[in-house]
C-alpha cells in the first residue's frame, strides 16, 4: 500500500520535476569524427529539449583543472577543461565565504528550472485551474443547485462553534492570499509586464512576495489547528462506502446518511492536510534558503525504495548543488499548490452556489435541522441525543 501511494506521488510530482532535468533516455551519439568533442547533433538535440549523454564532457576533465586555488583578478586559466570542471562542480576551488553555495560558480540547472517553470508548470497548472472552473460551470448548468428537499423547520442546530469557524476562515483566507500572490509571481512576467510595464510588475511582485512569505505562517498555524480539531471526525468508516456508492446525493435523489463529515468532506480534509503539509514543508525550505535541503534526501529514499524502477526510469540524481535543491523545491512547491488550488475551487463551489444552506455552516455556524437531516443525519441524531430534546438554541422560522 505504501509503495503504491509513493508511486502515485512520484508520478504526479517527482517524475515531472525529473523530466525537467532529463527529458527522456540519453541517446548515444557517434563522436569519433570530432575526437570525442560535441557534435552538431548534440547541439540540435539540446535545442529541441531532448536528452543526450553528456558524460563525454563531464568526464573529460584532467590536468590541473580540478585543482584551482584561485581564478585570479583576470579570471585565471581559461581552458575548456577548467570550465567543464566548474560547470559539473568537480573543481576544487577556494571562495571567500567558503560555503557549498559559494563554491558553485557555474550552474546550468537554472536554465532547466526556468524553462520548466515558464513552460510545462505554467501551462499545465493554468489549464488545471481553468479546466476545473469550466467543469464546475458545466456541472452547475446540468445539475443545478443541490436543494433542501424538505421545508425548513425553523429550528437550527450548531454546526460549527466560533473557534472552529475562525480557524477555518484563517486557513481559507491565508490560502487564497497565498494562491493569488503565488500566481502573480509565476505569471507576472507573462501577463502583467506586457500590459502595465516592467516597473509596475516589479512593484506588484515585490509586494506579492512580502505578503506570500508572511501570510504563510498563518496558513501553517491554521493547518495544525484544523488537523487537531477535526482529525477524529475524518477517520474513514463504513458509512463512507454508502456515501460514495450514492455519490453523496449530488448525483441522483438519494441523500446517504453521514456523521459530522461525509466521505467527500473527508477527502477534502485529507487533501488539505497532506498537500498543505507538503506545501508548508517545501515553503519552509524556501523561506530559509539552503538551510533545509529536501530534494536530494527525498530522491535518495525513492531510489532506495526502487520507485524510479517501477515506472521504468533510471535512478534519480541525488548529488544536487544547493542551487538545484532550491530550484527543484520551488517547482514541487508550485506543482502541489496547483493541485490543492483546484481541489479548493471545487470545495468553494460546493460550499457556496453548489449546495443550498451549505454556507450557513461556516457563516453563522447554525444550520436548519432539515438541512442537517438531509446531509448529516447521523450527526444530527447524535447532537439531539446529547441535548435530550430539541436544540436549546433553536430559533423560530422567519
Amino acid at each position: 500500500m505504501l509503495r503504491a501511494l509513493l508511486s502515485i506521488i512520484f508520478i504526479l510530482g517527482v517524475a515531472p520535476i525529473a523530466s525537467a532535468q532529463d527529458a527522456g533516455a540519453p541517446v548515444e551519439i557517434d563522436r569519433s569524427a570530432t575526437g570525442g568533442a560535441q557534435t552538431l547533433e548534440d547541439i540540435l538535440r539540446r535545442q529541441r529539449g531532448e536528452s543526450i549523454d553528456d558524460s563525454f564532457r563531464s568526464n573529460n576533465i584532467g590536468g590541473d583543472a580540478t585543482s584551482v586555488p584561485g581564478l585570479g583578478p583576470l579570471g585565471g586559466a581559461s581552458d575548456p577543461e577548467l570550465w567543464r570542471a566548474l560547470r559539473y562542480n568537480k573543481a576544487d576551488i577556494t571562495v571567500s565565504d567558503n560555503t557549498e553555495v559559494g563554491k558553485v560558480l557555474v550552474q546550468d540547472g537554472g536554465m532547466r528550472w526556468y524553462q520548466f517553470r515558464q513552460g510545462p508548470l505554467a501551462q499545465y497548472g493554468g489549464w488545471l485551474l481553468l479546466g476545473t472552473m469550466a467543469l464546475l460551470l458545466v456541472f452547475f448548468v446540468l445539475r443545478g443547485r443541490v436543494r433542501i428537499d424538505a421545508p425548513a423547520t425553523g429550528r437550527t442546530v450548531t454546526r460549527f462553534a466560533s473557534f472552529e469557524r475562525m480557524t477555518h476562515w484563517m486557513l481559507a483566507g491565508s490560502f487564497i492570499l497565498l494562491g493569488i500572490t503565488g500566481l502573480l509571481v509565476l505569471f507576472g512576467r507573462m501577463f502583467i509586464a506586457p500590459v502595465f510595464g516592467k516597473e509596475a510588475n516589479s512593484v506588484i511582485l515585490i509586494a506579492s512576495k512580502w505578503v506570500h512569505n508572511n501570510v504563510s505562517w498563518a496558513f501553517m498555524l491554521a493547518l495544525v489547528l484544523v488537523f487537531v480539531m477535526w482529525v477524529r471526525h475524518n477517520l474513514p468508516n463504513r458509512t463512507d462506502l454508502v456515501w460514495i456508492s450514492q455519490f453523496g446525493g449530488i448525483v441522483g435523489k438519494k441523500h446517504p446518511p453521514a456523521k459530522k463529515f461525509n466521505a467527500g468532506q473527508k477527502m477534502i480534509f485529507w487533501s488539505v492536510i497532506v498537500l498543505g503539509g507538503s506545501i508548508s514543508v517545501s515553503g519552509l525550505s524556501l523561506l530559509f534558503p539552503f538551510e533545509l535541503p529536501l530534494m536530494g534526501k527525498t530522491f535518495t529514499l525513492l531510489n532506495d525504495w526502487g520507485v524510479p524502477g517501477w515506472i521504468g526510469m533510471a535512478p534519480l540524481d541525488t548529488a544536487l548543488t544547493p542551487q538545484e535543491e532550491m530550484q527543484l523545491t520551488s517547482l514541487w512547491h508550485a506543482m502541489v499548490a496547483f493541485v490543492l488550488m483546484a481541489i479548493i475551487i471545487a470545495h468553494i463551489y460546493i460550499g457556496s452556489v453548489g449546495m443550498e444552506g451549505a454556507y450557513d455552516a461556516m457563516g453563522s455556524g447554525e444550520v436548519d435541522e432539515a438541512w442537517a437531516h438531509q446531509h448529516h443525519s447521523i450527526w444530527l441524531d447524535e447532537v439531539k441525543a446529547k441535548q435530550g430534546a430539541a436544540p436549546k438554541d433553536a430559533t423560530p422560522a422567519e
